[in-house]
């Protein structure tokens, strides 16, 4: 498994659609993932600290979880098939770690709440990954952020790329 971190999310000049996108820890690999429209508002409101009267459905997840007595320790970006991202969370409780199957794009959205680290397997680094294009800015936080909350509700889950 190789670490990761969230270097962006940018939009399919092509279709709109959002893309996540991924950076290899100490190295030049990235990993676009197109996920929903929903999914990038779910991580980009955590990336940016977004505040809610109450829990979005990610928080819940994440509260439930610790609730129960577990502890999201980690993610991991498992496989990819047919052009399909598949993900797992790995949640320790007492001696214990369990595995839960995820979409990719929930998993990191979990994994941004909960402040664990998100790894990626290496086949899929380097089925769906590349290296970094040059000139490419890092994009977490920023000023209009509320332009890219306007953008993606303007979205529907049916012209996405990435496969639910």
């Amino acid at each position: 498994m190789v670490k990761v971190d969230i270097f962006g999310l940018a939009l399919d000049e092509t279709s709109k659609a959002p893309i996540l996108v991924l950076k290899e820890a100490g190295g030049e690999r990235v990993l676009p993932i197109w996920i929903g429209a929903m999914e990038a508002m779910a991580i980009s409101v955590a990336i940016n600290a977004v505040p809610f009267p109450r829990p979005m459905t990610h928080d819940l997840l994440l509260s439930a979880i610790g609730n129960l007595g577990g502890q999201v320790a980690q993610v991991e970006v498992t496989d990819i098939r047919e052009g399909t991202f598949y993900a797992e969370i790995i949640v320790a409780q007492g001696n214990e770690t369990r595995r839960v199957d995820s979409r990719p794009s929930d998993a990191i959205a979990l994994a941004v709440r909960a402040k664990c680290p998100i790894l990626v397997a290496e086949r899929v680094l380097a089925e769906g990954g590349g290296p970094m294009q040059q000139g490419a800015k890092r994009v977490i936080k920023t000023d209009d952020a509320d332009k890219w909350a306007e953008e993606l509700e303007k979205f529907s889950e049916d012209e996405t790329k990435y496969k639910m």
